[in-house]
């Protein structure tokens, strides 16, 4: 594994996730370096290939504080999304051109008569494991936290009728597409019908911009489902692509994040450093 590989960045980015949990954003470059055992040059340089970013900027766009500046400066109203930044500025709204949702009925079938592909890859944030029907990405996870078994289990377990099969050479266009390398990723939504709403409503939060869960609720049509609306997130079955990392709880805390919250503030940090928010 070479130092220019995505799973590399995010290994060296995961450990300064943990340090600054544990000290805070005040660790100077040389502390964070000395600590990873690495050069402050070789730090420097391996934060800026994978955000253009110095180390110091990064840890600002980590801190609770940050998040809660996106709710107040980046906060979007989801029935104007499309208006506001869907319209070309997000390189994810590529990726949500060609979606559709399995129905009702197929769905409380438990994914019986589904074939799924899957397939691990490398990512951005650690070890991605990607699943597809013939229509599309049906799941998405991440092992960095949990680990590889743990976070291919979680999502079998969605369709636990369904024929899984491994063949990550028949999902790496999809895998480049939705890790930015090239190309479109088809989605393919297998949930009940009131997720499939609020991961719909997800859908349509621009990149770099964040929500609420009542902000969700109230899209949806349902104000009151606040709490039905965070487990619905929760069980969002493609992260990154559905992006349930972009819901946030009204003081702008985190919340919870189904593969572990480094994972969330590293995802909503690399997006906001994209984006230059």
């Amino acid at each position: 594994m070479t130092d220019q590989s995505p799973a590399y960045h995010f290994a060296v980015i995961a450990r300064a996730l943990r340090l600054i949990d544990e000290a805070g954003p005040t660790l100077t470059l040389d502390d964070l370096a000395a600590r990873m055992d690495m050069s402050p040059a070789h730090f420097q340089r391996t934060f800026s290939a994978w955000v253009g970013i110095s180390p110091k900027r990064y840890q600002q766009y980590l801190t609770l504080d940050h998040a809660r500046r996106m709710l107040a400066e980046r906060f979007t109203t989801l029935e104007t999304a499309l208006a506001t930044g869907l319209s070309g500025t997000g390189r994810l709204h590529d990726l949500f051109l060609t979606w559709e949702a399995m129905t009702p009925g197929d769905f409380a079938k438990g994914g019986e008569g589904l074939t799924i592909r899957h397939g691990w890859f490398d990512s951005p944030f650690g070890p991605a494991i990607v699943m597809g029907t013939d229509r599309g990405i049906c799941g998405m996870g991440f092992a960095a936290e949990m680990g590889a078994d743990a976070a291919f289990d979680d999502l079998i377990r969605r369709w636990p009728k369904a024929r899984f099969t491994e063949d990550p050479a028949d999902l790496r266009t999809w895998a480049d597409a939705a890790f930015g390398t090239s190309g479109t990723a088809p989605l393919h939504l297998i949930g009940a019908p009131f997720q499939i709403k609020v991961w719909e409503a997800l859908m349509r939060i621009p990149t770099g911009h964040v929500t609420t869960y009542s902000e969700i609720a109230g899209t949806i049509g349902n104000p009151r489902a606040v709490r039905a609306v965070g487990t619905a997130v929760g069980r969002n079955p493609i992260s990154f692509l559905i992006p349930c990392h972009r819901a946030l709880r009204r003081d702008g805390s985190l919340g919870g994040y189904h593969w572990g919250l480094p994972v969330k503030r590293a995802i909503l940090a690399w997006e906001s450093a994209r984006t230059g928010m």
